[in-house]
């Protein structure tokens, strides 16, 4: 079981199940808290049985995380849930949570060296980054020396493209001046790291991307990603399926939409996609979700 996933859930549940704003909030940042931990939660109880001080956890959600780690289940949430106004809707963000994983369980299966499959030093690079020039937070010096650390020697990076007003998506004009200033990062560390330039296209309803095939061309990667009817229940395999078949697109990027709890994401025929793909030569992002085979799909 992956224990802080469980945890994580349920203090959601309580957070849904709270009529006063401050207490959810609360809920909400112990449930990010648990998620974001590194070790589950099994291997940071005392032999006293009581739990180390854990930063935005406090009495209420300790009492969770304990019966969950006695019995597996919590009767404190169910009850609250019970009571709650809001009952069904929780019911309905569970079964959107399923197959999720927490960051303490990601980092046990890339440790694990029995299974299959590439482990973290098997990563040279990551072909997936936003900065500041759209909805991203570093510079891309800051990108640079954070993938070093990392011992990474490559980096694309792939800010939002002009059609994403939402997300900050970069004019051809502002792609051109990152291209100069990730030009003259590339000059000064020469073969040791190299950032490319990279952008994530939106893919429209019929599949089309906001990039022409010329602007395309400005580019050294180019993910074609999904930004709307994320929730639609209608098949979309021939809006995904067109995108792939577009000759300028390297890489489907987070191809299905989930959020845990509260987003569904599309719906396709996912077994055709992936085969489309490998004909057409084309990486597909699965973002770690299980429910898509929980791997990065690729036909090179």
């Amino acid at each position: 079981m992956d224990v802080n996933a469980v945890v994580g859930g349920l203090l959601r549940d309580m957070a849904s199940a709270q009529a006063s704003e401050q207490k959810m909030l609360g809920y909400k940042r112990a449930a990010a808290a648990i998620l974001s931990l590194e070790r589950p939660l099994t291997t940071l109880v005392e032999r006293t049985g009581a739990l180390p001080r854990i930063p935005g956890i406090g009495p209420a959600s300790t009492r969770v995380i304990l019966e969950v780690l006695e019995s597996g289940a919590s009767p404190t949430v169910e009850s609250a849930v019970a009571a709650s106004t809001r009952r069904g809707d929780i019911e309905r963000r569970r079964l959107l949570r399923s197959n999720f994983l927490s960051r303490a369980e990601v980092l046990r299966v890339l440790g694990d060296s029995t299974l299959k499959g590439p482990t973290p030093a098997d990563y040279r690079g990551d072909l997936q980054m936003h900065s500041e020039w759209s909805d991203g937070v570093p510079t891309l010096d800051e990108i640079v020396e954070a993938c070093l650390a990392r011992g990474y020697s490559y980096a694309a990076v792939t800010d939002h493209s002009h059609g994403l007003a939402i997300a900050g998506g970069m004019s051809m004009t502002q792609a051109a001046a990152q291209h100069q200033a990730m030009a003259r990062l590339n000059s000064s560390h020469r073969s040791r790291f190299r950032l490319l330039r990279g952008i994530e296209a939106n893919i429209g309803g019929d599949g089309s991307l906001d990039l022409s095939a010329a602007e395309a061309m400005a580019f050294e990667i180019v993910l074609a990603a999904p930004h709307s009817r994320l929730r639609s229940t209608d098949d979309q395999t021939e809006r995904l399926t067109t995108a792939i078949m577009n000759p300028r697109v390297h890489i489907l990027a987070h191809p299905r939409g989930r959020i845990a709890g509260s987003r569904a994401g599309i719906a396709a025929d996912w077994q055709a996609i992936f085969a489309r793909a490998a004909r057409a030569g084309v990486a597909v992002e699965i973002d770690g979700d299980p429910a898509l085979g929980g791997q990065l799909k690729t036909g090179h």
